[in-house]
């Protein structure tokens, strides 16, 4: 059914403004393993500049919170890039390459900016001074559901923080309703009664984005079909963002993961997401930045990569991808070619040794199809700590899969007048049907279909109809071919 692509949809009205919270249960239960994010693409009324909405779990209880600032962002892309660029020749040429499209130079320009800002941050320097408001805290209540938020201000009087806890257990949505109804309480009185009218907003602990998501964007709420995986995942991230914790009780916190699976099942997507549960960087390391023809080569290559790693400052995600075939020695012969893969695969393992020591930043991925091809001493406990199966997903993991592809294609490209997917979808089925797909097989099969839909209007010069369930049923059939006999 439509609901499940579209998922669970609640729609109420408070003060003129239209709220729709996106399957508030699930982002609830979510909530329990990890900090989640619910508010997306809002604007607001002056001088609110900023609000932001979560839901987290603490000793038994469902946290509430949400920040509104009125302090405006020193730190808008278009300014930052500004500072950095400046007037002189470089810098003018930066920006043409840029405004032509260029992601190396924007990446490079932003990287610097971002560096800059932070240190700015640091410093202190980022405040404006603002007169001081003396306002104690207070409380607001929503009687129907029994909840009551502590508000706080800062001593700028530029940020107003609430926080509302209840017992896990009883949590339901209408708590999360009731919340975000107390935070736009708050921001009616700082913008004035009427400020709210005809604004939109969304709760959602997934992204919606105007454009299509990339592996680059992807989180771990964007992940089908593997749920204990996700979840050790989180668990991961969770131990490298609080050190402090690790180091109370001499606790180490996995060095290395290795993920290992067939082609297609979401390595390297579930790779980047972790990068992104952390807040890292993600740095890919490929076989032409180790392998080198000449003597000598391949091993320098693999010491510079580790060299640079323990200089990272921030946190970094290394991944490995296709590792079997950077540093395999399973078998290698005793010519010169096999030499010189043991010679890198010798580095590799002093280098991962002790880098968690030198450099508690940095977390090593290694990704592989063929877990046979790798000398289990180059993977043992100490230096890849945790080793993931990923499967090829089940039924029910392949209809997640459809739901959340499914979504993320309905909140990039529907709008008013165009609805780009029929209200039979039958997910479970299409569950069933794409029997032994992977993520990746199932992606291709709605390209398939989204072409097709796209050469229709081209040629007719008409709207074409939504993506049925049975267009979706083809593709898939034609893509794999028939289901095997019972």
């Amino acid at each position: 059914m439509s609901d499940q692509a579209r998922g669970q949809r609640v729609t109420f009205e408070y003060a003129g403004a239209t709220v729709e919270m996106v399957d508030a249960v699930t982002a609830l239960a979510a909530a329990r393993v990890n900090r989640v994010e619910m508010l997306r693409g809002a604007s607001w009324p002056e001088p609110v500049r900023r609000v932001e909405l979560s839901v987290s779990s603490e000793d038994g209880v469902q946290v509430f919170a949400s920040e509104i600032s009125t302090a405006a962002d020193r730190f808008t892309t278009a300014k930052v890039r500004a500072l950095v660029l400046g007037a002189d020749p470089i810098g003018v040429l930066l920006s043409k390459r840029i405004e032509q499209g260029d992601q190396l130079a924007a990446r490079l320009v932003d990287g610097v900016g971002n560096a800059a800002v932070a240190a700015y941050r640091k410093l202190g320097l980022d405040r404006v001074p603002q007169p001081a408001v003396q306002r104690e805290p207070a409380t607001v209540a929503d009687a129907a559901v029994g909840l009551q938020a502590t508000v706080t201000y800062d001593e700028n009087g530029t940020l107003v923080r609430l926080r509302a806890e209840m017992p896990r257990d009883d949590v339901s949505p209408a708590h999360l309703q009731a919340f975000a109804g107390l935070t736009l309480q708050v921001v009616l009185e700082i913008a004035g009664p009427e400020s709210l009218a005809g604004r939109r907003f969304t709760l959602s602990r997934e992204s919606l984005p105007v454009e299509p998501i990339t592996t680059s964007e992807v989180t771990l709420d964007q992940v089908g079909g593997l749920a204990n995986i996700v979840a050790e995942l989180r668990q991961i991230a969770v131990s490298f963002r609080h050190p402090e914790a690790m180091a109370r009780w001499g606790a180490r916190r996995p060095q290395g993961i290795l993920m290992y699976g067939p082609p297609g099942t979401g390595k390297t997507m579930l790779s980047r997401a972790l990068a992104n549960e952390i807040g890292a960087d993600f740095r890919e390391v490929r076989t032409p930045e180790i392998l080198d023809k000449w003597l000598g080569g391949s091993e320098r290559n693999i010491k510079q990569i580790f060299r640079d790693a323990r200089r990272y400052r921030v946190p970094t995600l290394i991944l490995f991808d296709e590792f079997d075939s950077i540093i395999s020695y399973v078998g290698s012969g005793g010519d010169a070619a096999g030499q010189a893969i043991n010679a890198v695969a010798g580095i590799f393992k002093q280098e991962m040794n002790d880098l968690i020591e030198a450099n508690p930043n940095v977390i090593v991925v290694a990704t592989t199809n063929f877990p046979h091809r790798v000398d289990d001493s180059l993977i043992r406990s100490g230096r890849f700590d945790v080793k993931m199966s990923v499967p090829k997903p089940d039924d029910a993991g392949r209809a997640e899969i459809f739901r959340k592809m499914i979504r993320g294609l309905i909140s990039a490209h529907e709008a008013p007048g165009f609805t780009m997917f029929a209200d039979d979808l039958d997910l479970a089925e299409l569950g069933r049907v794409s029997f032994g797909m992977t993520g990746a097989d199932i992606k291709e099969v709605l390209r398939r279909v989204q072409l097709a839909k796209a050469m229709q209007e081209a040629h007719s010069g008409g709207q074409a109809e939504p993506i049925s369930q049975e267009e979706l049923v083809a593709s898939v059939t034609e893509l794999r071919g028939p289901l095997p006999a019972a």
